[in-house]
């Protein structure tokens, strides 16, 4: 009997999961992938098979909404396509880890708590990943737990990095940058040495491009500096967030608008962004495919503050090495990355057209000073491979 491990990436509208063979000395090999979407209104329960295959497509009961039910649901659908396998581990995708964890960690209930306090840092994250915990826990008691953190890979960071100029007091109570998106940047990092061995251990940027965007300065496949703060707020523009923002703004709209907290919450997470700008979409598949002009704008300001930032990351690193693409953006929308290494000419990156038209991996033309390139992520199979060596069960 072969064992399997469980991986659980759970937000506000759907529960995704991967599920992974273990055998020992060998990295997880992926068996299906899936997710309980549209919650909390409509959900359904799509899966496919590591070919592609389609298992499952099909509507859940109204309880289903629950997230408990949800669970329920899923893990009903894996012991049907268990196989015979024996469920080991699973391992979490938790956005924020805090002054504290730096590194995955098994789950109890003191680390859940100690997570528990950090919602404030990521509302529109961390509440949906502590409830897909406790849900997987009622259904399998006895399963080791694991968390890993958005946070955790730019620790690395120096202090400076890491540092707002606030009164002392409050730096220390945890207030500072934290950066997100670790977990992708971490299996990018880990994937440079074999698809770009000429450049992985130099001065490389990767844009991690989504619903959620931001962008990473990697030294020798270590954050060094990173768009995204205290919150998953900050930076890029997003497909619903706003990204950097005057927080004179927040002042005014609170002074003049009579926003609270709350109101303001809603405006930056939810309604700004792409979908803001545009009016339209927080889709940029719709948005490059409209005529409007509104969606050219918002369009073209997301591309300009990637400029913005990509100058500035380039400025701490010193220079540039190389810029990779990843995210669902960054992997498969390539007017955006022609736009933007068009943007980053000043930093030695020549695109290559065709090459970016067909995908990559480099899509930098030969004799650029500094390459581009298109890297896939993964961060299921990285939540896999932490999970698996923490708990010794590959």
């Amino acid at each position: 009997m072969s064992d399997a491990l469980l991986v659980l990436n759970a937000g506000s509208s759907s529960l995704k999961f991967s599920l992974f063979r273990l055998e020992i000395g060998d990295t997880p090999a992926l068996l299906l992938e899936g997710q309980v979407e549209g919650l909390p209104e409509t959900p359904r329960l799509e899966a496919k098979d590591a070919a592609g295959a389609p298992l499952a497509d099909r509507a859940l009961e109204a309880p289903a909404a629950d997230p408990r039910s949800a669970m329920s649901a899923m893990s009903a659908f894996l012991r049907e396509h268990l196989g015979g396998a024996r469920l080991v581990a699973a391992g979490h995708r938790v956005v924020h880890g805090g002054l504290r964890y730096a590194q995955p960690v098994r789950l109890d209930a003191r680390v859940i708590c100690e997570l528990e306090q950090l919602v404030p840092l990521a509302p529109l994250h961390q509440p949906h990943n502590l409830r897909a915990i406790r849900a997987l826990a009622e259904e399998y008691p006895d399963l080791p737990q694991v968390a890993c953190f958005d946070t955790a890979f730019h620790r690395t960071q120096p202090p400076l990095a890491q540092a707002f100029a606030l009164p002392r007091a409050l730096s220390e109570s945890g207030l500072r940058r934290y950066g997100f998106h670790g977990l992708s940047y971490e299996y990018v990092a880990s994937t440079l040495p074999r698809v770009a061995p000429e450049v992985a251990g130099g001065r490389m940027v990767v844009a991690h491009l989504g619903n959620g965007a931001s962008l990473c300065a990697l030294r020798g496949g270590r954050s060094l500096a990173t768009t995204m703060g205290l919150s998953a707020l900050d930076g890029l523009v997003m497909g619903t967030r706003c990204g950097a923002i005057d927080p004179g703004v927040l002042l005014y709209l609170m002074d003049q608008r009579g926003m609270d907290a709350r109101a303001l919450e809603d405006l930056l997470y939810h309604r700004s962004g792409l979908l803001g700008v545009s009016g339209l979409s927080s889709d940029m598949r719709s948005l490059l495919a409209s005529e409007d002009p509104h969606a050219a704008e918002a369009i073209d300001l997301f591309v300009y503050r990637i400029a913005r930032e990509l100058g500035s990351l380039a400025a701490a690193l010193g220079g540039l090495d190389g810029l990779v693409f990843t995210g669902g953006i960054g992997e498969h929308a390539a007017p955006i990355r022609a736009r933007v290494c068009r943007d980053a000419a000043w930093l030695g990156i020549v695109l290559d057209e065709g090459a970016n038209r067909a995908g990559g991996p480099r899509i930098s033309a030969p004799g650029s000073a500094a390459s581009a390139w298109v890297v896939p992520t993964d961060e299921n199979l990285m939540i896999a491979l932490h999970t698996a060596r923490l708990l010794g069960v590959a």
